[in-house]
Formats: structure tokens, sequence, C-alpha cells
């Protein structure tokens, strides 16, 4: 049986992490957001209003990549496609994007994961959201050290972390494309600590099993 498992959560959240645990526990292929050679995202960073629609597409593109080639063998992505939607409406609220920018882009998302016959199924089989505190977000982004996403670079940005978590929690709530399930990241330290990572592949493992995809 082919499964397709698929992390969400806020930056600094643990997705990356989560993703490779996971992969070797299960056999499975892992997928990880590009980053460190995404030429988007410092701009993005420095100037929001001008680069949300840009950064979101080239985002889109690259997701939709990864789920064509993730849909005909075990694998696990490290991000979620639905939740980009999530940043670009944080940002049309907040006055940091256009409005009209946000419905083309929705539209184009609609049209790319709309299932077409010959391609692999796009859906994934089962949806991961970590759960974290501010705390725990800032002390991860700290730990790896991408200088655009530091506090020290922009103290402006705690404000934008503090407001992508109030984002989170009704998005996940409203989640409805597949089976989901939510882990508590304050409460396991799967990045550090050996003994929560048993904890944590237990809990998947255990919902798996109930959704019939173990």
């Amino acid at each position: 049986m082919i499964t397709v498992i698929v992390l969400s959560g806020p930056i600094g959240a643990g997705k990356s992490s989560l993703t490779s645990i996971l992969a070797k526990h299960l056999g499975s292929t892992a997928y990880y957001e590009e980053v460190n050679n995404n030429p988007v995202l410092p701009l993005y960073y420095k100037d929001m209003k001008r680069y949300t629609f840009l950064l979101n597409t080239y985002f889109l593109n690259k997701r939709l990549a990864e789920i064509n080639a993730a849909g005909n063998h075990n694998d696990v992505l490290d991000r979620s496609i639905y939740e980009d939607l999530l940043f670009f409406n944080m940002n049309v609220d907040n006055g940091v994007a256009d409005p009209t920018e946000y419905q083309i882009y929705h539209d184009l998302m609609d049209n790319m994961m709309e299932d077409v016959p010959g391609n692999p199924r796009k859906k994934p089989d089962l949806l991961i959201y970590i759960h974290v505190s501010l705390d725990t977000m800032l002390k991860r982004i700290g730990k790896r050290g991408r200088k655009f996403e530091q506090l020290d670079s922009d103290p402006g940005l705690k404000e934008y972390y503090q407001n992508l978590l109030r984002y989170y929690e009704p998005w996940y709530e409203q989640y409805d494309i597949s089976p989901k399930m939510m882990i508590d990241g304050d409460k396991y330290d799967f990045v550090d600590n050996i003994d929560d990572q048993d904890l944590v592949l237990d809990i998947i493992d255990n919902k798996l099993r109930e959704i019939g995809n173990l």
C-alpha cells in the first residue's frame, strides 16, 4: 500500500526533523522544502509586501512537483501545500499582500490540485500538524541559525511569528482534505530526545493503523 504523509506547522516547529525521523522509521522517501537554495525567501523577509505573491507561487510550483513525484511510492513531505494559503491569507489580513493577488493564487492552486485522470493522486493519506508555543518556535529558529529568520536581524519578526501561530489553530481545525492528527511539539522534544522520538513514532503508528495505512 502506498502511503503519503505530509507535515505541517509553523516556522521552527520541527517539520524537517520529524520528516527525517518518520521517513527512516517507515522506510519511506523524504521530501524537504527548499530553503537554502530558495532565491525568493531572503527577498521576502526584506520586503513581504512586494514578494508575497512571488514566494507563494515559487513554493506552489516546487510543492506540486514533489506531490507528483511522491504519488507512486511511500513518502513523507515536510510541508503541506495547503498551508501556503494560510501565510498568504495572513498577509492579506495584515495589509501586507493584495487581496486580488491572493484570489489569483487561490484559483491557480485549485486548478493545479484538481485531480486529472492519469496524474498521480494529489491528496495525502495523512497530515501531521506539529503544534508549538512561541518559546519553542523561537528556540528552534535560533538553533538552526538562518540569518534572515532571526530576531536580532529584525526584531519585528516576533510579532510576525506570534501572528502566524494564531492562524495555525483555525487552519488545522478546518482542514478536511485527508485524515489528520496533531503532535504536541512542546511536550515531545522529538528533535533532541530519543525517548520522545519513540513516543511520537508510536503515536503516529497508531494513527496509521487507525486509518488502515499500516
